[in-house]
């Protein structure tokens, strides 16, 4: 104990600088927990859904349909708050909440949890972040050619 107290009285900038960067880190903890963002990385999102975990998509639609995560739900982050409802069957399962990047969905998590709803996460990086693992990525016209059928041209796409 008396060495800490010799090497805290020699070395005043960094014991200070050491502080300074616990109390910033204990800071950041606690806003994230007040803020309720859970993030998960892709792997562990995949986990999730092959344990019946639901994903849904906040994009605009044309985002969704230019590619979006298989099996993932469509609800805009604009319209969230008043389709909520058409989510009540899932608010005892996991949700990975993401968008493009992954700024939008932290707000759309939070508005699923003030609904009631207690297993809601975020997808870390969004899509972008789950394309640089190369996970597949479905987009409207591979959807109808899995689906049998024919695009707007009347051919299968």
């Amino acid at each position: 104990m008396n060495r800490f107290f010799e090497y805290t009285t020699n070395h005043p900038f960094l014991v200070a600088a050491a502080a300074i960067l616990a109390v910033l880190g204990l800071m950041i903890e606690m806003r994230q927990r007040t803020h309720g963002s859970r993030a998960v990385g892709p792997v562990d999102a995949v986990r999730l859904a092959n344990s019946g975990a639901l994903f849904l998509d906040v994009r605009e639609t044309k985002d969704f349909d230019a590619g979006h995560i298989i099996d993932a739900r469509h609800v805009p982050a604009a319209s969230l708050g008043d389709r909520a409802e058409s989510l009540k069957r899932y608010k005892d399962k996991p949700i990975v909440v993401y968008c493009d990047g992954g700024l939008t969905s932290a707000g759309a998590a939070r508005t699923l949890r003030a609904a009631g709803f207690g297993k809601v996460v975020t997808l870390r990086g969004g899509l972008q972040g789950w394309r640089q693992e190369n996970l597949p990525v479905l987009s409207k016209g591979a959807e109808r050619q899995q689906a049998g059928k024919p695009g707007k041209s009347g051919k299968p796409s």
